[in-house]
């Protein structure tokens, strides 16, 4: 050990004589040495005399070393010359101590007294001049730094002159040039020379008078700064520059920085010093600034160095690592420059082997470490704490990597500050509290943010007792003061302006203050206790006081945003000041470890850990930040809650987290897909018909609230007065909230609610206070809320400053709640300090005192104020982005709070609480409005509109409803959107959405089209029947037929999966009155074809379910759709596996029939050709298959399918079965099969005829026809069960016409006795049936079903064939032969309460009379012909065809539209695309309809309001004229002679009547009123015009625009205008965003500013604060417009498949969209449109440079397009064009890149992989790239998407 001792020594003595030897041969360098006397010092041939100081301890001491460097040598010297010439000197350089440190290096030389001044942004003129303080009631001027030096003759020391405001530093312009100044308290500095010679002629008394002080020769200025504009700050002012001589003071040459670390080196090699050294100078290297990375701090080296001296074998890249984080700060080029930079110096990345503590042992003095470094052991001595025994939370959960990073932290600890730097929620504060522990620290939090200033760092003014004023030191100052760990949380918040105060302290250990308190090294301060002699007592009266060896800064940061222009916090200077630890997000097993020891019990969370991990190493810049929503810190909380609450889901807890509500699109998909891959998947909820959502219930007994599941204590305040009370009505959503809250309550969190305008955060904090009895603190934030603001409030009170508190110290104090809202409107950086208050429950006051947590070990003091347990905050904000535009609260802070996303109520919930404000408004404009309202959220959510409605609008209609009931609710939604009603966009938007859930907004009451009533011919007697009965004549007598039971053969059940689609349903009541109420499409697919539609009534239903439920079967293939009309939602059961596709053009014949009594939920599907027969539970989806012999199927039958005659026809009742039986019969046959489902048994009954058809006419009698002559037989039943006899009772029919013929339909109830008496014309009371036929309207039978003898009567419909009528001109219809339906019943309906008949009927079936004018075969699917015999009236009803293609299915059957009759003579029709209509036909339904209808459109707006004094101002419109031009563009209201003008009448304007056209002069617009508008006469209407028309051409001249192509692009343009409207919208509110104006400081005039009070009682000017738009700060980096480039496919499919989808035509539209969007923001977006093609792949359209300016140029580029798309070449340059936007674009300066590729999906074609295109989109992590499919042949498109 010895020898090793020895050799090192020898190469230190041998490096050092190289060095002199080089220094001698180099005849470039003359030796400078500096040599001193008590009188005089000289450098070189430079000397000065020393004068005495007067002030000794103001002399910089242990500065100089021994042997100083020669280029410092050099820098004192030129600093001594200027000295001898009265020079002002400035010293330049890069960022460090080393300026500073020559500067009090020449200082300690000379001994020369300083006075020393920190420059911020925050340094105003009286810090430098004179201040008042106020002293027994009198303001005195105290003379602050530069008055006492240059009356005292010392030197002042500048530092940071780039960082002063403009408007500073020219205060010491006169004083710099003249030695001149005149001081506020009248007294004049006056140069020494001019000064001397007054003193000649006049007394020293009377210069005194004069108020004239002589600045002392020996004043000097010595400036330090950094060169702007290379560095950030203010340039230097012209004037100031000039009273300065400037030095280049750069850092030492790599010579002297080599001999100087090796000196501090110790025992390290010269190798290592050598590489170490090497890379720093490389790094610093011009080159290295070329590629725009900062500064390697060159002055911090010696700390490496030092600890390589104590541990050897450290990694060298993990030490450099630390002065140079370039991991963290810089982007992919700069970390691979560096990274080859490490290897050219061998030195070797990151090793295997990490550091790691062994033990930590605390003495008097210090600690020793125990600290294991690439595989050795070495005890390391460092500072320690106060305490002298270690205080370990066990809370903390050390991992081997946290054990690391404690390692590397003791290391830096040993010599230097630190920051660790880390991404938000991983610990940083926990892990740095930890390492205070373990030495025996008091860690003094301290939090930053951007407003704070150099006060706030150092020292705060406030007032005594008395009401003079003191300066009381900061936090930071009293932990450097008492040895503590100050941990600075937040340093990329605070502005690098104010945070330069503290170079001073991290660098030199030094600080002055602004009461003119010095703080110095322990040292320096024993050296000039040592030199002056002063006892510590007598320091402590000069104001010097020292820093204890013990004071730690540690510093904590998030890391800076990788690529953007700001943000980037992490800059040369701040280099300088710590040694940097990257600490990174714990792994998945150290997380899983963390979760397993702090939550025992937490079920198994590895799908959580597994998903968290995927998103924070996602490349994706969309998934990473939702990754920081997971930190392990939100983890810990939903681990706590699902162990102390195990109903939780874990869905929702990530939903919860990362309030998913509320993400963009984009985001919220991202998301769904990654939960989905890890199998965290929703709790299964049911939207089946009877389902039922368990309700949460809310309740108090014996002292304990129950929400739900959950319950709590109830509170017992002593102050019950702020326990709020507020109207609150319960609903499921938000008792839910309540519940999740009171969880989190119980588990000890602070809860943040986030949510729009008006969901009710306020209601349910308040609410849930008050069922708890918590009492609460309010605080309302604000744009202007300060620190100072949430923590006290500061007022005057007898010239005293008095600090009251604030409601958070008051909650804190006395444990209530803090409710903190409008979170968002503070700015963050405000906001942020809760952040030390929620974590470690301490925070720091204005007025010197501080809350502190109960365990905080702190002895009891008045300046200290101990949390209560008790304390929480329920903090409130709007979601995070557009339209609110605030600040992200829950992006900044979200993680430390239990957040809530409190959403709209669901519908179920928004109509309890609604009904409970409205008790007399009527359900069902409660729900159109809720309706209404929910889809207007949906549409604000995805961005297409800016307003997020709330339910604050519905309760505030709702109440207007229930004060004033006549008004109609389509006028008083008004309310709501007049706020919209000038952007026709908007209001378009709003309009359809109202009119689609039936709120008639623009209605007019006379807005009825109903069907045109003809009449109905008159009932005449057409046949007489007679019903043969026993003791008839045989033939014609009662016949018991042979019957055969069996039992029901049952096969299951099988339980299908039932699925839940969202309906979306339009109200068509909305501009005008008809028979159809609702309409709305079925999910179906392909060729899904509508078969048969079945309802089961309410009445049949359980006595909970009186509403209707609708059944609709499809064939192709073969499902069961079910809902109810009121729901939203619709079940589907696929049928598929039982009915799977056969061959050929093999098309099921499906039939559906509901069933009733207990078997309400069932319904019976028969597939008639196969002869299924299966009983479906609606409910639970179980599916049996019924059998019996006869219906058995045989494998023939399977493969060839069944004759007509083989085929079983299913019978089913107008009216329901109540007792559960089911007819079956096959046609032309003699089978009858009747099963009781109820009893399980099957009839088999044989008739003597070939059955052609069944009709039920009451529950055990059915008419049987005969297929050959329509014969007809009443088929009765008698006994129970397997007892039962059939009797056929044959029908004598004796006509008396043409006779009834073949039956169509038949009643099962019968007409009541006043609509039979209005039929036939007569009174008459008898037991009938309404019949129907095909040469009827209807007839009734009047006597059937009881007596013998019975009347038929009926309505002759005319003869009609299809040559009596035109077809319309349908070539299509006239070619194809369409078959008669199979389900015949389905295309007739009868209503049993107003007895009508409706049918569906075929175009030409309809009347000429009856086709409303207008209407064409192309228009409607058919017609509802309404049979009213009660009313003698016959309507047809227009049917509407679909939208989509029908032309595959013409060939199903000769009717369009199947039906079925509803409970209150309801109708359903059901096309055969899908189509669900409801109508009501009945005339007492239409009058009770038609009565609400007009009720919602309301009187008030078409009633002639009067007031007590009318004025009419005679004049009217003339005739349309353009209007004179007024040159001083003046506004104009009213009037008719200018132009530009609004509210008036004839000119071009805005917002008056009889105007040719508009014209915005850019004024305020006055709206008259629509009733003025439509009183304009007919003729000025319509010379507006042609006026108007006139202009519009002349404007398409102007730009060489046919009307043609303005025809043209008005079609793409119109597609997209709302898009553009709310991209315009977003545009627009982010520019007023940016553009937001600021609070300006320091100013003479405006708000009195709080943090400036006492300088107010003082008298200062300067105390003021005003609105207006903050420069940028000099040096800041330019805002840069973002780059937009648009690819665009131009290829030849695009047009070759443009007919198919559409997908050219859509690509025009988004071109459109763009290019209308961003017109006018061409400052913040430069956009291109290149194309690709076969022909190449950089084909240009538009460059940034050349935007289109209006609608021609846009056609152009449009035009353009289309033909290249059209005369292309084959082939696909995707791949090539995406690549070459993407390195084009990176090339390019901007903010942000974007590269957009819009391209169909047939890369397959040509050879593109989906891997290939990824590599190309993710090939610059600078540009964000996103691809659009516009076009798929198949599911291309989702294949490749879901790959990518």
């Amino acid at each position: 050990m010895l020898g090793a001792f020895g050799r090192m020594s020898a190469e230190k003595a041998l490096r050092r004589v190289k060095f002199f030897r080089s220094t001698i041969v180099d005849q470039r360098y003359a030796v400078l040495r500096f040599c001193s006397s008590e009188s005089r010092v000289s450098i070189g041939d430079v000397s000065t005399v020393i004068v005495k100081p007067k002030r000794p301890e103001l002399v910089p001491v242990k500065y100089l070393p021994e042997d100083a460097p020669q280029s410092v040598m050099k820098h004192l010297r030129w600093i001594m010359q200027k000295d001898l010439l009265g020079q002002d000197v400035f010293l330049i350089g890069p960022p460090g101590p080393h300026r500073r440190a020559v500067a009090m290096m020449y200082l300690e030389l000379t001994n020369r007294e300083c006075e020393y001044v920190s420059l911020s942004r925050d340094t105003t003129e009286t810090d430098l001049k004179q201040r008042r303080e106020i002293r027994s009631g009198t303001a005195y001027y105290i003379d602050q730094c530069a008055v006492r030096a240059a009356t005292d003759g010392r030197i002042l020391v500048l530092e940071g002159i780039e960082k002063a405001e403009r408007n500073v530093l020219p205060v010491l312009n006169n004083l710099l040039e003249n030695r001149e100044m005149q001081l506020d308290d009248g007294r004049f500095l006056m140069a020494a020379d001019r000064y001397d010679k007054l003193l000649k002629e006049h007394t020293q008394e009377e210069l005194d008078a004069w108020k004239l002080v002589r600045v002392d020769e020996r004043f000097r200025v010595i400036a330090l700064g950094l060169p702007v504009p290379r560095y950030q700050g203010n340039p230097l002012d012209p004037p100031l520059r000039s009273r300065f001589q400037a030095r280049d003071v750069h850092p030492l040459p790599f010579s002297e920085q080599l001999e100087s670390l090796g000196v501090a080196g110790g025992e390290v090699p010269q190798e290592r010093i050598s590489q170490v050294l090497g890379f720093a100078s490389t790094m610093t290297s011009s080159e290295s600034s070329s590629l725009g990375l900062p500064d390697f701090p060159l002055s911090s080296l010696d700390g490496v160095i030092h600890i390589l001296n104590a541990m050897p074998s450290s990694s060298l890249h993990n030490l450099v690592s630390r002065l140079y984080p370039y991991e963290v700060m810089l982007g992919k080029e700069g970390r691979t420059a560096v990274a080859d930079t490490f290897q050219r110096f061998n030195i070797p990345l990151r090793q295997s082997d990490v550091n790691h503590v062994s033990k930590v042992t605390l003495h008097n003095n210090n600690a020793e470490a125990q600290i294991s470094a690439g595989g050795v052991k070495y005890n390391i001595q460092v500072p320690k704490g106060y305490k002298t025994e270690q205080h370990v939370s066990d809370h903390f959960i050390q991992t081997p990597y946290h054990d690391s990073l404690l390692a590397d932290m003791l290391q830096s600890h040993m010599v230097k500050d630190f920051c660790v730097i880390g991404p938000k929620g991983c610990g940083k504060s926990a892990l740095v509290k930890q390492f205070g522990d373990l030495l025996g620290y008091h860690v003094e939090p301290i939090m930053l943010y951007q407003d704070m200033t150099s006060r706030d760092l150092l020292q705060q003014r406030t007032t005594l007792t008395n009401g003079d004023t003191v300066w009381q030191p900061s936090p930071l100052v009293e932990a450097a003061l008492g040895g503590q760990l100050a941990v600075l949380d937040g340093v990329h918040r605070i502005n690098p302006g104010t945070f330069a105060v503290l170079h001073r302290l991290v660098h030199d250990r030094e600080l002055s203050l602004f009461d003119g308190t010095r703080l110095l090294r322990q040292d320096r301060y024993d050296q000039v206790k040592q030199t002056t002699g002063m006892t510590d007592d007598q320091m402590a009266e000069k104001a010097i006081f020292p820093i204890h060896p013990a004071f730690r800064i540690a510093a904590l940061a998030e890391p800076p945003p990788v690529g953007s222009s700001t943000g980037q916090w992490l800059g040369s200077e701040l280099l300088t000041m710590f040694l940097y630890h990257h600490m990174r997000a714990l792994t998945a097993a150290e997380e899983t470890l963390l979760i397993k020891k702090i939550v025992p019990h937490a079920p198994d969370m590895t799908p959580l850990l597994n998903l968290t991990h995927h998103l924070r190493s996602s490349t994706d810049a969309t998934m990473q930040s939702l990754s920081s929503s997971l930190s392990t810190r939100q983890l810990l909380r939903i681990a706590r809650r699902q162990a102390q609450f195990p109903t939780g889901c874990l869905y929702d807890a990530v939903q919860k987290a990362c309030l998913a509500r509320f993400l963009p699109r984009l985001a919220k998909n991202a998301l769904e897909q990654a939960l989905e891959q890890f199998g965290i998947v929703p709790m299964e909820t049911s939207h089946s018909v009877d389902s039922i959502e368990r309700a949460v219930t809310c309740e108090i007994k014996e002292g304990m609230l129950r929400i739900g599941e959950t319950e709590a204590e109830v509170f017992n305040p002593e102050n019950k007065m702020k326990v709020p009370d507020v109207l609150f009505y319960e609903n499921a959503q938000h008792l839910s909230i309540m519940e999740a809250m009171l969880q989190d309550y119980l588990l000890g969190e602070h809860l943040l609610l986030v949510g729009n305008q008006g969901v009710g955060k306020n209601k349910i904090v308040d609410r849930f206070l008050h069922l708890l009895n918590k009492p609460r603190e309010y605080l309302q934030l604000h744009r202007d809320t300060t620190v100072q603001t949430l923590t006290l409030q500061p007022t005057v009170r007898d010239g005293v400053i008095i600090y009251e508190d604030s409601p958070l110290v008051r909650a804190a104090k006395h444990g209530h709640i803090l409710v903190v809202d409008e979170a968002d409107k503070a700015p963050t950086h405000v906001t942020c300090i809760l952040k030390t208050l929620v974590e470690s429950g301490e925070m720091h006051l204005a007025d010197g005192r501080r809350i502190v947590s109960a365990d905080s070990g702190l002895p009891p003091s008045d300046n200290l104020i101990v949390i209560h347990p008790n304390f929480r905050m329920m903090v409130l904000a709007n979601r995070p982005g557009f339209p609110f535009l605030g600040n992200d609260f829950f992006g900044a802070m979200g993680d430390i709070f239990s957040c809530h996303g409190v959403h709209n109520p669901d519908m179920e919930s928004e109509m309890s609480m609604l009904r409970q404000y409205g008790p007399a408004v009527p359900d069902t404009i409660l729900k159109k409005l809720v309706l209404a309202f929910g889809e207007l959220r949906s549409q604000a959510d995805q961005g297409l509109i800016a307003y997020p409605y709330s339910t604050r609008e519905v309760v505030n209609i709702v109440k207007h409803l229930q004060k004033f009931p006549d008004e109609g609710v389509a006028s008083v939604v008004r309310n709501v959107f007049d706020f919209d009603s000038y952007n026709p966009e908007m209001k378009e938007t709003i309009v359809e959405t109202l009119h689609k859930h039936g709120i008639p907004v623009g209605a007019r009451p006379g807005n009825v089209n109903l069907a045109k009533d003809f009449p109905l011919p008159q009932f005449e007697l057409a046949a007489s029947w007679k019903v043969a009965f026993k003791g008839t004549r045989k033939g014609s007598g009662l016949i018991s037929l042979p019957v055969s039971a069996k039992p029901l053969s049952v096969k299951g059940p099988v339980r299908f999966n039932i699925q839940s689609h969202l309906l979306d349903k339009v109200e068509t009541r909305s501009s005008h009155f008809s028979e159809q109420s609702v309409y709305w499409q079925l999910p179906l697919q392909d060729a899904n074809i509508v078969a048969d539609v079945a309802v089961t009534r309410g009445g049949v239903r359980d006595r909970r379910q009186q509403e209707d439920v609708i059944h609709i079967a499809t064939a192709r293939p073969i499902k069961l759709y079910t809902m109810k009309p009121s729901s939203r939602y619709i079940s589907c059961i696929d049928l598929y596996d039982l009915f799977p596709t056969t061959r050929g053009m093999y098309t099921p014949r499906v039939r559906v029939a509901p069933l009733g009594a207990s078997l309400y939920d069932t319904v019976v599907l028969h597939e008639e050709k196969s002869n299924v027969l299966l009983s479906i539970n609606t409910e639970t989806g179980d599916v049996m298959r019924l059998a019996m012999d006869s219906l058995l199927e045989t494998a023939s039958h399977k493969l060839f399918g069944r004759s007509e005659q083989d085929m079983y026809t299913l019978c089913r009742s107008l009216s329901g079965t109540p007792d559960g039986l089911l007819i079956l019969y096959k046609s032309r046959s003699q089978s009858i099969e009747v099963l009781n489902m109820l009893l399980g048994i099957c009839h088999s009954i044989a008739v003597p005829f070939k059955i052609g058809g069944v009709h039920p006419v009451a529950t055990d009698q059915w008419m049987v026809t005969e297929y050959d002559n329509n014969r007809k037989y009443m088929l009765r039943s008698s006994g129970e069960g397997s007892n039962t006899e059939y009797f056929l009772h044959p029908v004598t029919e004796e006509d008396t016409t043409a006779g009834v013929g073949r039956l169509e339909l038949m009643s099962t109830s019968p007409l009541s006795e006043a609509s039979l008496s209005a039929v036939l014309g007569t009174s008459i009371s008898s037991e009938n049936r309404v019949l129907a036929t095909p040469a009827t309207y209807a007839s009734v039978a009047v006597g059937l079903p009881d007596l013998h003898s019975i009347e038929v009567y009926s309505a002759p419909r005319q003869p009609s064939t299809k040559a009596e009528r035109e077809i319309g001109g349908d070539f299509m219809l006239q070619l194809l032969s369409k078959p008669p339906t199979p389900n015949a019943d389905s295309k007739i309906a009868y209503l049993p309460v107003c007895g009508q008949v409706v049918r569906s009927m075929q175009y030409w079936q309809v009347p000429k009379e009856a086709i409303p004018e207008g209407s064409t075969q192309q228009m409607v699917s058919g017609y509802l012909e309404v049979t009213d015999p009660v009313n003698h009236v016959l309507r047809y009803i227009p049917v509407p065809r679909p939208s989509m293609n029908s032309l595959q299915y013409y060939p199903w059957s000769d009717v369009d539209i199947v039906m079925a009759a509803m409970s209150n003579d309801g109708l359903v029709t059901v096309d055969l695309t899908g189509i669900v209509r409801l109508w009501e036909t009945a005339p007492a339904q239409l009058a009770r309809s038609l009565d609400q209808w007009r009720k919602m459109i309301g009187s008030g707006e078409g009633r002639n309001l009067q007031i007590t004094r009318e004025r009419d101002s005679g004049k009217d419109v003339e005739g349309p004229k353009h209007g004179k031009v007024d040159p001083k563009n003046a506004p104009h209201v009213g009037g008719n002679t200018w132009a530009g003008g609004t509210g008036g009448r004839d000119t071009a304007g805005l917002g008056g009547k009889g105007g040719p056209y508009r014209l915005d002069a850019g004024h305020d617009v006055y709206q008259i009123s629509e009733e003025e508008k439509e009183a304009v006469p007919e003729e000025v209407k319509r010379a507006a015009r042609e006026m108007g028309q006139k202009a519009f051409q002349e404007r398409l001249r102007e730009i060489q625009m046919s009307e043609y192509d303005a025809k043209f692009y008005e079609g793409y343009s119109k597609a997209v205008r709302k898009q553009v409207q709310s991209l315009r919208v977003v545009l627009d509110s982010l520019q007023a965003k940016g553009k937001e104006r600021q609070w300006l400081k320091n100013q003479t005039y405006g708000d009195l500013d709080d943090a400036k009070l006492i300088e107010g009682l003082t008298g200062e000017r300067s105390i003021y604060k005003r609105r207006g738009e903050k420069e940028p700060e000099q040096g800041s980096p330019q805002q840069k417009p973002k780059r937009l480039k648009l690819v665009v496919d131009v290829s030849g499919s695009m047009y070759r498949f443009d007919g198919h989808d559409g997908r050219l035509d859509r690509e025009m539209e988004a071109v459109t969209m763009v290019m209308e969007a961003f017109e006018g923001y061409e400052h913040k977006f430069k956009y291109d449109i290149v194309g690709h093609s076969g022909d190449g792949y950089n084909i240009q359209f538009m460059s940034g440079g050349r935007v289109p300016a209006n609608n021609k140029q846009r056609l152009d580029i449009l035009k353009t397009m289309v033909a290249h798309s059209q005369f292309c070449i084959s082939g696909d340059h995707t791949l090539e064009a995406t690549k070459h936007a993407i390195e084009t674009l990176a090339e390019e300066e901007a903010d942000e890149h974007f590269v957009i590729v819009l391209s169909d999906a047939n890369l397959g074609r040509y050879g593109i992989g989906p891997k290939s295109f990824t590599n190309v989109l993710m090939s610059d992590d600078k540009v964000n790239t996103f691809a659009i499919f516009i076009g798929s042949l198949g599911d291309q498109a989702q294949r490749l998407a879901a790959f990518l």
